[in-house]
């Protein structure tokens, strides 16, 4: 082999990456699977994924089902838009013909027999089977001039997708509403966990002790199997704890899209934070301006309306132009232009039971949606209400589980102290271990149960979306 050849092999981009390719981290993996129709599926990484409450909102905004099947919804209602809308523009279309026919005079009736009377030069020979190729190119064009009905169904299809908008944001935000409120749950049984663990080691030495003072003759085996009874009671709580931790976080993955084995690594603690309410008649006001489900059914009445002047406007007449214009000839030889135009004119003459019938259906769904309306505004003040006493009252829970929490850990810490100075059993420092779980536990439902208020709170004013951290105090 030459050594020209050689050295442009070597001196090759190719050639390069090969000899790097040992300096070089491996290119990673992707974990997006693409299936045909546009479907997405992800697939786990290796290792924790960190993820913050920011993180799995935005995670569920784009990947939650029910997100994603409004979307499409909303892009379906599009199209029917755009469908509604073709009615009003005018119709062009374009077409091109060859035909070749071959015809017997002789069956049509036209016979050369029929010629005789007439002087036909010398040598005419009449052919009973004709060929005929011909070619033509045309141009149709269909408009309609005047048609109120498809008018007002074209202003009804706008309004349906602006209210197919509203149920995607009114969607957008349930599901910050799930998302959140799954992540807040996390955090609680993360905090339960944490708690658990202190409380184990803490009984892990009380056992010892217990056991040291019972190998040493100055304690009693009741203390002991008390210790040791206290001991596995909180392993299994401990259990019970990074079960359910294990069990939430699967289902803040489905929640976001996230594969169900994919590890992940809540970086939020849970938040804390006085929240200044509004005044009841603010709330609803701004939940009357922002409720996205009542702005949807708003718009729905909107189509309701359009639909109900399509119906009345039924009876006028509708005009409509339909023509074409092209060239017809035979193949090699002349071409002449052709066309057609029509003017027409059409008026319901008897079909009154159909438009009276189309008339009682929309005036129902006027009506039925109107009250839909009212019934919601009043829903709405219901759940405003409620949620902020839920505010208050979950606020004023997590003060008293506070108190709690460090009245159980004095009366634990005097207990131990009194246990090992001699003074008196175990049986009130397992009483008072009991006790400060008890309060812990409390705490952490308490604190969960507020943030889940405010987030509800949120919801119901119809800000979740936009204003969810000033709820929750972030």
């Amino acid at each position: 082999m030459k050594a020209w050849p050689l050295a442009l092999i070597l001196c090759s981009p190719l050639a390069d990456a090969q000899t790097q390719s040992a300096d070089l981290p491996p290119a990673p993996t992707p974990n997006i699977v693409k299936f045909p129709g546009g479907v997405v599926v992800e697939q786990g990484t290796p290792g924790a994924m960190p993820l913050s409450l920011d993180d799995a909102i935005a995670r569920g905004e784009k990947r939650n089902l029910q997100m994603l099947l409004a979307v499409q919804n909303e892009r379906m209602v599009r199209g029917q838009v755009l469908t509604a809308e073709n009615s009003l523009l005018p119709s062009l279309t374009a077409k091109g013909a060859i035909e070749a026919q071959q015809i017997n005079l002789a069956a049509e009736g036209f016979k050369g027999s029929s010629l005789a009377e007439f002087p036909l030069p010398p040598g005419f020979i009449f052919n009973e089977i004709v060929e005929v190729n011909t070619a033509s190119a045309q141009m149709s064009l269909n408009q309609q001039l005047f048609n109120v009905p498809a008018y007002y169904l074209y202003r009804s299809a706008q309004q349906a997708s602006k209210a197919a908008n509203f149920t995607t944001l009114n969607q957008e935000d349930a599901v910050v509403l799930s998302v959140g409120t799954q992540y807040l749950l996390a955090l609680a049984d993360a905090s339960q966990i944490t708690n658990a663990q202190a409380l184990e080691k803490a009984d892990e030495v009380a056992y010892e002790q217990a056991k040291a003072s019972h190998e040493a003759g100055v304690g009693t085996n009741l203390d002991e199997l008390r210790a040791r009874v206290q001991l596995q009671t909180q392993q299994q709580a401990l259990i019970n704890d990074e079960n359910a931790f294990a069990k939430d976080k699967i289902a803040l993955n489905r929640l976001i899209g996230l594969p169900v084995d994919q590890e992940i690594k809540l970086t939020d603690a849970a938040p804390y934070g006085e929240f200044a309410q509004l005044p009841l008649d603010d709330a609803k006001k701004l939940a009357y301006e922002r409720r996205k489900d009542l702005l949807s059914l708003q718009a729905q009445l909107e189509v309701a309306v359009k639909a109900r002047k399509a119906v009345r406007a039924e009876r006028l007449p509708v005009l409509s132009f339909d023509g074409y214009y092209g060239v017809l000839g035979e193949i090699g030889s002349l071409y002449h232009g052709v066309f057609t135009a029509t003017g027409k004119v059409s008026v319901p003459v008897f079909e009154e039971a159909q438009l009276r019938g189309e008339r009682e259906v929309a005036d129902a769904q006027m009506i039925g949606l109107r009250q839909q309306i009212g019934s919601l505004r009043v829903t709405i003040e219901q759940q405003i209400r409620s949620a902020m006493l839920d505010v208050q009252s979950s606020n004023d829970l997590v003060k008293v589980a506070k108190s709690n929490v460090d009245l159980a850990t004095q009366e634990l810490q005097d207990a131990t102290d009194r246990f090992s100075a001699g003074v008196d059993d175990n049986l009130p420092v397992v009483q008072a271990q009991a006790t400060l779980a008890a309060a812990q536990s409390t705490l952490v439902n308490t604190l969960y149960q507020y943030n889940q208020s405010k987030l509800q709170l949120a919801r119901n004013t119809g800000v979740v979306e936009s204003q969810y951290k000033v709820y929750l105090g972030r």
